[in-house]
């Protein structure tokens, strides 16, 4: 234990130094992340655990942003697609309900404060908006409402579909609402239609906060809430009961549990955590429109889960990153530096990369590299990365 401390504090001394010195370094930053995790899986004591971690995202990584923005952006992008795979988690892990129209909760939650956060608002009310920034924080708990009603509104036609039956509506609900926000600017403007809405308010930051710095923090602290929550609700009652429907629902009806109600939880519960990201996003990208919230949005988030272990909560952190950090560094990155020695004229094994055709750019890839990690997690660790316990023994 001595010897993985004294490795888990070199561990982030050595990559925060690393991506201090390269601050350009994709690799570098890599290596932080996965100090991180390391800390995380390291057999330390809880103390030091939770010392190291609080340091590493709290202290190091606003100062890594100070040397290279796009790390703190990435680092936001993380925490809001870590929510949103918690909130899936729920719903795919804890209940066994397949949705595949997640993302249309996290478009409710945005376009709850898109609308009377911006001059939009004037067109529908009349007159008076945009609403003062210092409202954001009410429409949190607004786009957390709204979602969650809009959840049960979800759940209730469905209560009776099973596997690829709710996984066909789900799909179609979530399809229904990125046509309606793409349709709903006549006869009455709510939505601005394909043209979205813009200036979005932002809250005013805190201290003086830089944006960058003071969504970060924002979205670190929604993330430990929602990790809270999750917490509570695995070891209650209600997360028992969403365990025994996920393996057998005529059992668990058996046994006294209120099929109805915990389906409909499920699904309010998962829906609200995307219901306030979506919040945030909306105020942090300034703009949105319904391209922001396609079935592939759900389908990665949905990724998310399965990589890291449906069930998991650590699964559904760890997936979350790394789908995100593949997407928006690694792909990315590599696609630069592919570029970059195109330009140079560099030239391997006689051939020349010049002559390289622009259809070989790994960023052009992102959704067949994501197929072919999982279908090989599927073939070789289909419990995830970091499984629930329970699912690692039945899949043993």
């Amino acid at each position: 234990m001595i010897i993985q401390s004294a490795l888990a504090v070199a561990a982030v001394a050595v990559s925060s130094t690393a991506v201090a010195t390269f601050p350009r370094s994709v690799l570098a930053f890599l290596a932080f992340q996965a100090a991180v995790l390391f800390v995380y899986l390291a057999r330390v004591p809880r103390w030091l655990r939770i010392g190291l971690l609080g340091l590493a995202l709290l202290v190091l990584m606003p100062l890594i942003g100070a040397y290279n923005g796009y790390y703190l952006e990435v680092a936001t992008q993380v925490g809001i697609f870590v929510a949103l795979a918690l909130g899936l988690n729920i719903v795919v892990g804890l209940a066994g309900l397949l949705d595949l129209g997640y993302v249309a909760f996290f478009a409710v939650g945005a376009y709850s404060w898109a609308i009377p956060g911006s001059p939009h608002g004037n067109e529908i009310f009349g007159s008076g908006f945009p609403l003062p920034p210092s409202t954001f924080y009410l429409f949190l708990l607004v786009g957390l409402l709204v979602a969650a009603g809009t959840g049960v509104l979800l759940g209730l036609p469905v209560l009776r579909l099973h596997g690829d039956y709710l996984a066909i509506v789900t799909l179609g609900f979530g399809e229904v609402i990125r046509v309606l926000a793409n349709n709903l600017d006549k006869p009455i403007n709510l939505t601005n239609g394909p043209k979205g809405i813009t200036p979005i308010g932002r809250p005013p930051a805190p201290f003086g906060l830089p944006y960058g710095e003071y969504f970060y923090f924002l979205v670190l602290l929604i993330v430990a809430i929602v990790i809270l929550v999750n917490r509570r609700l695995e070891d209650s009652h209600i997360g028992r009961a969403w365990e025994a429907i996920r393996e057998d629902e005529v059992a668990a009806q058996a046994m006294g549990v209120p099929l109805v109600r915990a389906k409909l939880l499920a699904f309010a519960c998962g829906a609200s955590f995307a219901g306030v990201m979506g919040v945030v996003f909306s105020a942090k990208q300034l703009f949105i429109n319904p391209e922001s919230f396609t079935f592939l949005e759900s389908i990665g988030v949905l990724s998310m889960v399965i990589l890291g272990g449906m069930g998991s909560i650590p699964g559904a952190v760890l997936g979350a990153m790394a789908v995100t950090v593949l997407n928006l560094q690694v792909l990315k990155g590599f696609s630069l530096w592919l570029n970059e020695l195109k330009n140079a004229g560099v030239t391997i094994l006689g051939f020349n990369l010049a002559d390289l055709p622009t259809q070989f750019e790994p960023a052009k890839y992102e959704r067949m590299i994501f197929g072919i990690i999982l279908v090989l997690m599927m073939i070789f660790r289909p419990q995830g990365i970091l499984p629930a316990r329970r699912r690692q023994r039945e899949l043993r």
